[in-house]
């Protein structure tokens, strides 16, 4: 689960166990999809950044057995239930715990061969910044793995401008935090810009119709849904909607898990390379 790290910016949907539990959901739901294709050598030095509470960090010491894994993150909570969780489920990973505030990495530069970092740069306020520390830590030749999605790819049947606004809601919200909900679409440039080299973008796509009952009760419900949900007290707060407009879009969203809807969403996934001098 991402953290804030700079005063300007905040994880909108809160750190409740709720919370918790919705990203390791997410996780899996999703594991074969965003995980596949990435996989590391072992004893490789493997930087995880806003690992959260280790949902991802779990499929990364599934897929690269003997890694030597360092997964950051800024919350101590966080990083106590990620450390829980690994160590129940994959007790023999070398994975090391550190709080760090990821735009000031406590590494001497290129200490890593790979970095990986799943939903984080879209919480930040300063992107940018944070790929140059990132970068920074890299070894030249080093790769980085960047998965972001972009909530202007959910599209659905039945269709609803209901619906479509309560997203919207959530893509203000998250920029008036100081983040990105869209930031998948822009990857490509983002990593381009901030020095990166050999940059390759994959879109991953989630569909789920009722052909899928696993995807639509742990993606469309479990994991998108859940997280336009977790949002209703602060949209409401902010002016942005009415309890009865709120209700009616939320409801347009779980018209789309019965049996004749329809949801579509895409991820981004980026591969890029630190140049050599």
């Amino acid at each position: 689960m991402p953290t804030p790290t700079t005063p300007n910016t905040r994880y909108i949907h809160g750190y409740a166990p709720h919370e918790a539990n919705r990203l390791g959901d997410q996780a899996d739901t999703l594991a074969d999809l965003l995980h596949a294709g990435t996989a590391y050598p072992p004893g490789s030095r493997v930087l995880e950044v806003g690992c959260g509470v280790g949902a991802q960090t779990v499929h990364l010491v599934r897929s690269s057995p003997g890694a030597r894994i360092t997964a950051v993150d800024l919350s101590l909570p966080s990083l106590a239930r990620a450390r829980a969780q690994v160590t129940s489920q994959a007790p023999d990973a070398d994975v090391t715990w550190q709080q760090a505030d990821l735009h000031h990495l406590p590494h001497p530069d290129g200490h890593f061969d790979h970095l990986f970092a799943c939903f984080v740069l879209e919480h930040l306020g300063d992107t940018p910044r944070a790929l140059a520390e990132m970068r920074r830590v890299l070894r030249p030749g080093g790769s980085l793995t960047v998965i972001e999605g972009d909530h202007g790819s959910a599209f659905f049947h039945p269709d609803s401008e209901h619906a479509r606004a309560v997203i919207g809601h959530q893509v203000r919200l998250q920029s008036s935090a100081g983040g990105n909900a869209l930031l998948g679409r822009e990857l490509a440039p983002l990593l381009r810009h901030t020095g990166f080299t050999g940059v390759t973008v994959r879109p991953r796509t989630v569909y789920a119709d009722h052909t899928r009952p696993a995807l639509v009760d742990g993606f469309t419900r479990r994991t998108f849904i859940a997280m336009i949900e977790s949002i209703r007290d602060t949209a409401l707060t902010a002016g942005l909607t009415t309890p009865s407009a709120w209700d009616r879009g939320i409801a347009d969203l779980h018209r789309t898990t019965e049996d004749d809807g329809t949801f579509h969403y895409t991820f981004f996934k980026a591969t890029a390379v630190r140049p050599r001098p």
